[in-house]
């Protein structure tokens, strides 16, 4: 269940929003828990506004920890999901399964760029804020890939952009957002 409210900013309401639900299971009821997993994943398809959903398995067997990425198209359906009283029963099933309760994160977009690698998410940087480090990450990007694609200029418009643009958005992901998020995580979250 949820440990505590969700909250969003308003302006966040029709966007398009994503749960990060994690689970430590029992050791030995992994069959169990995939077909929960298989049960809950149907019957959030049913729901008002349901984008989809995949599960990140575990990789060892010494930590049994399931990851559900959830999808809706808004805040409020997800909510509506999260609180409904199906997805509480199908809960109650999964208690035998799991050792500790469930962890539950939702995330609208850009924040997933802006957590920190050793504490949990629980409130967003201010998004003017997000967007100046990002507007920094995207100029340090693009003034470094410029220099280095300088030889691809002589290809066909569409596909230097395609190729510039997928190497901006992996660069940005995996290098230099953790780096920026790491380098201002006094700015950005004070309290942190």
């Amino acid at each position: 269940m949820l440990n505590e409210p969700l909250t969003l900013d308003t302006d966040a309401e029709s966007d398009q929003v994503t749960a990060i639900i994690s689970h430590i299971i029992r050791p030995g009821r992994e069959q169990g828990y995939e077909e929960w997993f298989h049960g809950i994943a149907t019957a959030a398809r049913k729901f008002k506004g349901h984008l989809g959903v995949n599960v990140i398995r575990p990789r060892d067997r010494e930590h049994l920890e399931y990851v559900a990425i959830v999808r809706f198209d808004r805040y409020s359906n997800l909510k509506t999901w999260l609180e409904s009283d199906i997805r509480r029963e199908w809960i109650e099933r999964l208690q035998p399964l799991i050792e500790k309760p469930e962890a539950v994160q939702t995330l609208t977009g850009l924040e997933t760029w802006f957590t920190l690698s050793d504490k949990p998410l629980k409130s967003l940087p201010p998004r003017y804020k997000m967007a100046l480090i990002t507007w920094l990450g995207v100029f340090i990007t693009l003034a470094i890939l410029s220099r280095l694609l300088s030889p691809l200029s002589g290809l066909p418009v569409l596909l230097h952009q395609l190729i510039t643009t997928g190497l901006v958005v992996a660069l940005l992901t995996y290098l230099v957002m953790p780096r920026l998020t790491q380098l201002f995580r006094q700015w950005l979250y004070p309290k942190a």
